[in-house]
């Protein structure tokens, strides 16, 4: 089942029923106002879904429309939470050698994970807004879950029981602003700007067969100004899903409706490319031994898929272009 939400004038927007081959659609605000709403009541809101799904893939559905993504949001246009976590073992390397930085201890037993802004996310075709170019604009392409409502303390291998539908997402980062943050001892906020989400959620069946212990296994698809940047194979988490469930909600329960992020998608095998630029730029420093690659600068497009065996476009297109931000009067 996919789903979405259309732009309105309410903050969360209107919830809608996508066909399979994102063409179609129809509104489902007789079950659910909108995706967070529906999130929060799913027992009884995903089997209404569900036959919604399956008379608009049949063709049988009353006042389907066809479906423009110009007029979606991020499926949640808001999340009461987005955790990010860092599950690519090369990923975390690159990044930390890149700003001079010694890698946890714990690297492959505590993961890695920040509480990202969660108030606004980004629109899949909205531009990236820049407020200063000194300030190193990254695109960090990953795979994300949301949750149910998830207990305090609860195990990895239950909190994969949890998960009840899937995203891809770019993570924006400002690269410049990162180790002044992070050397003051209090994390990420003003380098971590709102992010942005493919324009369907799904369940776990559009998969495929592909969702396998705990992770998505497969090709993050990248393009940079229109041209090959990566197709990093996803199901390379060091991390499953599970663990980072559980590791957010050690000391505190998840509300339904939370979203938890993979980290930048990252392979060792470097034929398959990166999934955002600082991973570039560090493996420029170490083979070339200078770095060719600019952060993003106005006018320059990112470009996120993922596909099915099939090439079928699980979750839409995450488009995004650069661009100069002024600040308000």
């Amino acid at each position: 089942m996919k789903l979405a939400t259309l732009k309105t004038a309410a903050r969360d927007g209107e919830l809608i029923v996508v066909s399979k081959d994102n063409q179609r659609a129809i509104r489902a605000n007789h079950v659910a106002p909108s995706l967070r709403e529906a999130i929060e009541s799913w027992s009884a809101a995903k089997p209404q879904l569900e036959k919604l799904y399956a008379q608009l893939n049949s063709g049988k559905a009353d006042n389907s429309f066809v479906l423009k993504v110009d007029q979606l949001h991020s499926p949640l246009p808001r999340s009461f939470q987005w955790a990010d976590g860092s599950s690519f073992i090369h990923h975390i390397k690159l990044v930390r050698m890149a700003r001079n930085a010694p890698l946890p201890e714990t690297l492959e037993t505590v993961p890695l994970m920040y509480q990202g802004g969660s108030d606004s996310f980004l629109t899949p075709l909205e531009d990236i807004p820049q407020v200063d170019f000194n300030h190193g604009t990254d695109f960090e392409g990953e795979v994300a879950v949301i949750t149910d409502d998830v207990p305090m303390g609860v195990t990895p291998e239950k909190a994969l029981q949890h998960i009840i539908l899937f995203m891809i997402v770019n993570d924006v980062s400002l690269r410049g602003l990162i180790p002044e943050e992070l050397a003051q001892g209090f994390g990420f906020f003003q380098s971590k700007p709102s992010s942005a989400f493919a324009p369907f959620a799904v369940t776990e069946d559009e998969l495929s067969g592909a969702w396998l212990n705990g992770r998505v296994h497969l090709p993050l698809k990248v393009e940079y100004n229109g041209e090959f940047f990566g197709n990093a194979d996803a199901g390379a988490m060091h991390f499953h899903f599970g663990q980072l469930i559980a590791h957010a909600a050690r000391t505190r329960p998840l509300a339904a409706g939370t979203i938890i992020g993979s980290g930048t998608v990252s392979n060792e095998d470097q034929t398959r490319g990166s999934s955002c630029l600082a991973e570039k730029r560090m493996l420029e420093k170490i083979h070339e031994g200078v770095i060719k690659t600019p952060f993003m600068k106005a006018g320059d497009t990112i470009k996120i898929e993922m596909h099915d065996q099939e090439g079928h476009n699980i979750f839409g297109t995450i488009f995004q272009k650069v661009a100069k931000s002024s600040p308000p009067d």
